[in-house]
Formats: structure tokens, sequence, C-alpha cells
């Protein structure tokens, strides 16, 4: 791995789940880079492949949906030719992911600071165990939660909901791993804290060059948090660049229509505006442009084939109709 190779490096990604109707695409060539120190916000609406393009990346899609094709590329090796074994050895060490229910990270049975412990200790069994604790306190201060001390000794049913996140939040953070996956993670979270894991996310990421891809609905928290942005619809990634640039001047259409579709574009005392339609279903998607049905823009050639990945500036997008007139 030289100094010049992405941490992560996604080149035609493709998940999809088995049905007795055939195989149904929800990841379709998914195409991503991050380097280290770097967030990536992935964006899009429920439905839009954000989270199993999350769970393709570290292998924990189960049946009946399998990764069919494609690299997975980090620090320059394929994570798909790994076995179990090998990933196992990455997950939660060099790569942490933080799921959107606390509940898939921790165990119900088991006190936290023993949850908390065992992310550590797997990884890096050498570990005293008083350091491995005191990595723990300092892992539950750091996400805001009080008396951090004595909550090690509390089981999950005793946290709240949101309470219960800020841990699983500290937990992919323990071991400062390269790499985070980040799947909405702040949702349950009140404003106040919801700033602060932020902050958190960046200085870590900042101090110890941990790459983050944080997947979210939230243009308002990417714009706040991110350095580049893949906007998802209906499995493809149909534009991505520098945040700056895609939030100011979107190519897409699609993108367009999330930012207008946000409170504060809408003038106060008028309906907020909303993009027309629905997102497709896995089963019901037409041929060509998969955006075509919910598209002022649309022509039609547009019905005709998928467009190709094309580049305008630093900005990568897939349309037949951009916005280059409006985003010059």
């Amino acid at each position: 791995m030289t100094p010049d190779t992405p941490l992560l490096h996604v080149e035609g990604l493709q998940t999809a789940f088995h049905t007795e109707d055939g195989a149904w695409l929800a990841v379709d060539g998914v195409e991503l880079t991050v380097r280290r120190g770097e967030i990536l916000g992935l964006v899009g609406e429920s439905g839009s492949g954000k989270s199993v393009t999350g769970f393709s990346l570290l292998g924990l899609i189960d049946p009946p949906g399998e990764v069919i094709a494609g690299r997975v590329l980090f620090q320059g090796r394929d994570l798909r030719a790994l076995d179990e074994e090998g990933m196992r050895a990455l997950r939660g060490d060099r790569i942490a992911m933080i799921f959107q229910d606390p509940l898939m990270t921790l165990n119900p049975v088991l006190k936290v600071g023993e949850q908390m412990m065992e992310a550590i200790l797997t990884h890096h069994p050498r570990t005293p165990r008083r350091q491995a604790r005191q990595r723990c306190v300092e892992a539950l201060a750091q996400v805001g939660i009080p008396a951090p001390e004595s909550r090690l000794d509390q089981y999950p049913h005793e946290f709240s909901g949101g309470m219960r996140q800020r841990v699983a939040i500290a937990i992919a953070m323990l071991n400062q791993p390269d790499l985070i996956i980040a799947d909405e993670p702040t949702t349950a979270l009140d404003v106040t804290i919801q700033a602060q894991i932020l902050y958190q996310m960046q200085t870590l990421c900042r101090e110890h060059q941990t790459a983050m891809i944080w997947i979210t609905h939230d243009l308002g928290v990417i714009a706040e948090l991110a350095d580049q942005v893949a906007v998802m619809y209906a499995g493809r990634i149909v534009e991505h660049g520098p945040v700056a640039e895609v939030l100011a001047r979107p190519v897409h259409p699609y993108t367009r229509g999330l930012l207008d579709s946000m409170p504060g574009a809408t003038v106060p005392g008028q309906r907020l505006q909303q993009i027309d339609g629905m997102a497709p279903t896995l089963t019901g998607r037409e041929a060509g442009c998969t955006f075509r049905p919910r598209c002022p823009r649309a022509s039609e050639r547009c019905g005709q084939s998928a467009p190709e990945i094309r580049r305008h500036g630093r900005q990568d997008y897939r349309c037949f109709h951009p916005l280059i007139n409006e985003a010059s």
C-alpha cells in the first residue's frame, strides 16, 4: 500500500436479494473512494440502498441477500477475498460499524462494561484489564454519559434508548479504527447530544486520521460533518463530489429535489416542497433511468437506457439532462 492508495476503494459493488421471481439488485454498481481522515456522507431517501451498501462493505449481508459482484479494497486488500475469520479480525478493530439500532450492538444479558472491555480484549488480548476499563470510562465520557465509571456496571436495559446509542458509538470508537461506517447513529439523540457526538466524530477523524462513511437522510448533518457526499437513489450513486459544491450547485435533479425538500428551503407559512411520486421498490424498477418517473426533466431517452457516470468540474453524476446551466 502506497501513501497515495485510498483507505477504502469500492468498485462495481452489487448486492442482490434472491426471491421466487429472481434476483433483485438493492445495490447496483456502487463505486466509492474514501481516504484517511476523510468523512463521506452517503445520503438518500429510505429504500435507496444506503444501509445495504454499508452492510455489504463489511460482509454482513445474510440470505436471501448476497454480494454478487465488485471489489471492496481496504488498505489495498480485497475484503471480499477474506474468509469469515479474516473479516472478524478487522471488524471492531480496524473497521467499526455503528448501527441505527443500538440493540444490534449490545447484548441485553451482559453489563455494559463487560461488552466494552470485550471489544478491546478480543483484538488486543495483552491489554491489562485495568487499562482496558479506563479506556471504556473515557469513551463513555466522550459521548456525554454522566458518571461513566458506575455506568459500566449497569445493563443495557438500565439505559434510555438515546443512552444505549451513545454506548454503541463509544464501542465503535474504542480501538481508534481506521474506518467507521455509521448508519444514522444520531437519529434517536436530541439536538444537543447530536451536536456533541458529531463534534467528537470530527475530532476523532482529524486527530487519528480515521475515515468515516456517515449514512443518513439528513442533508443538514452532512453539510456540517462531511468532506464528500454521495447521493444514492435506487441502489446507484447518482451524484458525488465535495459536499460544499454538491449542496450549493447540485447537478442531478434528484439532489436538487432533496435540497428543495428541506424545511429551510421553504418560505415560512408555505407547505413543504416534496419530490413527486415514490422511490421504486426492488421489483418495481423500470428500464432506463430509475429516477425518470419522478423527474421533471425526463425525456424519451431516459426510458431507453441508464445513464453512465459523467463529470462536471469535481462532481460525478448519472443523468442525461443535468442541471449544468443552473449549477454553473
